[in-house]
């Protein structure tokens, strides 16, 4: 794995054995000792030594445009676009047969050169900013390491005393200190809260809350069962017995002026990109699946007609609404659309805001708007859904040169509320806890973007029958979206609905 503390980047070992043989993890209490190390090493003024991923003084080449603008150097980056121009000045470099090496290239392993801001921004833009600074050398061989470690683990100075203010932290960090391009980032904050920051491209979340779910409650599990004590890490025996551990292992970086500019630039984007996050949290403790089951409802189809109701409160509208389903009874399955804004539940949103529809016909309603998700959902998980095959048909038409005024218009329409389901208890794991630890070790779920600039995001998870959990994200650049205002409608809605069922 690769862990970041203050800026720093470390290679650790976490299996004992050689590659290619039977290999052993690490324990628990090994860990620890290893990541005391880098704690230790990463504060100014240190005088703990770690080795480097390359020998202190071996710089085996520089990189690609620290060699070929030797004679560049008043021509600094102005912007991405500029990248473009300097790439064909290093290749009239190379051409010429010039290989010397930029004088201002300097050794910043210890110091947070900011490098992981370039994965916040464009994609075309880290991936030109990778060809000019990262193909060969040190940047690469540090780079390479990143991209192969298992996942990444930030251990943060930062803690906070809100759920929402650590959801967003976890969500982007300051723009500096998330490798966005990692299928996984375990974040550890100073007070000893954890999250994951992912990237979604490999997989949907039902994957990585299996995963994390597993991980966290077997680990309370041992701790239940005294497998693992909490101090254990400390005992001077440890220490001794862990000194034969390879120690971890300090990336180093080589940045020269280009260089340089261009993080400062990346790391603009990213900020840009943060100010515009507007991340809100709904927890609601005493509401779950107990009220909605008891009712006769379908807990995710209640879920989806509350929302319906909050959204239409909070913007006078209805809007195409995507929830996603998976797929996974298919070999490779990913998801499938549930489109949760029907006529069934416009005509109950619309009676639950008149004063002429009685209590019986709103309930009606409701209940119909709910089999009808509850059987659209169905289908979806069935491979029955329409938008996979909508897509695939548009890639087809484009692929024949084909115009079609339909699909264009069908995958042109935004889905302004985009909702997911985070699922709990995939693994039987937390049957084994005592009361106590269920109680007090809870996970609030997660969040993510809204897919459209004028839209909400907004993922939900239900914990047992008494906890409910929404994250409701927005951009602050659009006038018409509100988290704020959204969870407002949100906690209005839920209370509303129960009122009217109880």
């Amino acid at each position: 794995i690769v862990v970041v503390h203050d800026g720093k980047y470390y290679k650790v070992d976490v299996y004992h054995g050689a590659r290619g043989t039977d290999l052993r993890p690490f324990s628990t209490e090994e860990i620890q000792y290893q990541l005391g190390l880098i704690m230790e090493h990463s504060k100014d003024g240190s005088s703990a030594r770690l080795p480097t991923l390359t020998k202190p003084g071996e710089m085996k080449r520089a990189s690609s445009i620290a060699r070929a603008l030797g004679r560049y150097k008043s021509n600094r980056i102005q912007s991405y676009s500029d990248l473009s121009v300097l790439n064909a000045m290093r290749n009239r470099e190379a051409e010429a047969g010039s290989r010397q090496r930029h004088d201002s290239v300097t050794r910043t392993g210890y110091t947070g050169p900011g490098i992981a801001a370039f994965t916040a921004g464009p994609r075309s833009n880290w991936a030109e900013a990778r060809e000019l600074y990262f193909s060969e050398g040190e940047n690469r061989e540090s780079l390479v390491c990143i991209e192969k470690a298992a996942f990444l683990v930030f251990l943060e100075n930062e803690s906070f005393s809100t759920l929402r203010e650590r959801a967003k932290w976890m969500f982007h960090g300051n723009g500096y200190n998330r490798w966005f391009d990692k299928s996984l980032s375990l974040v550890v904050m100073k007070d000893g809260y954890i999250g994951l920051n992912c990237e979604h491209s490999w997989a949907d979340a039902p994957a990585v809350a299996h995963l994390w779910e597993w991980a966290l409650i077997s680990e309370l599990i041992d701790y239940q069962n005294r497998v693992i004590k909490a101090d254990a890490a400390n005992t001077e025996q440890s220490k001794k017995n862990f000194k034969a551990l390879p120690p971890p292992k300090r990336l180093v970086w080589a940045i020269d002026d280009e260089l340089r500019t261009a993080i400062n630039q990346a790391g603009n984007v990213a900020e840009q990109l943060i100010e515009d996050v507007d991340l809100d949290l709904v927890a609601e403790p005493g509401y779950g699946t107990g009220f909605m089951k008891k009712s006769g409802f379908s807990p995710d189809a209640y879920i989806q007609m509350v929302l319906q109701l909050a959204y239409y409160r909070n913007r006078k509208q209805f809007d195409l609404t995507y929830e996603s389903s998976m797929t996974r009874l298919f070999r490779l399955g990913r998801t499938e659309t549930i489109r949760s804004l029907t006529e069934d539940s416009k005509a109950w949103v619309l009676a639950m805001e008149s004063s002429d529809a009685s209590k019986e016909e709103k309930i009606k309603l409701m209940r119909s708007a709910a089999e009808k998700h509850v059987a659209y959902s169905k289908m979806a998980m069935a491979g029955q859904g329409i938008d996979r095959h909508l897509f695939a048909l548009y890639i087809v038409s484009r692929g024949m040169d084909i115009n079609s005024e339909f699909l264009n218009n069908a995958l042109t329409i935004p889905w302004r509320l985009s909702t997911s389901q985070q699922p709990q208890q995939q693994t039987n794991l937390r049957k084994q806890l005592q009361d106590k630890m269920k109680n007090v070790f809870v996970s609030p779920g997660g969040g993510f973007g809204p897919v459209a600039d004028d839209g909400y995001g907004v993922s939900y998870m239900i914990v047992g029958g008494d906890k409910l959990f929404f994250h409701v994200s927005s951009k602050i650049s659009c006038p018409e979206t509100s988290s704020a205002a959204f969870c407002e409608c949100l906690r209005g809605a839920l209370k509303d609905v129960h009122d009217l069922l109880a």
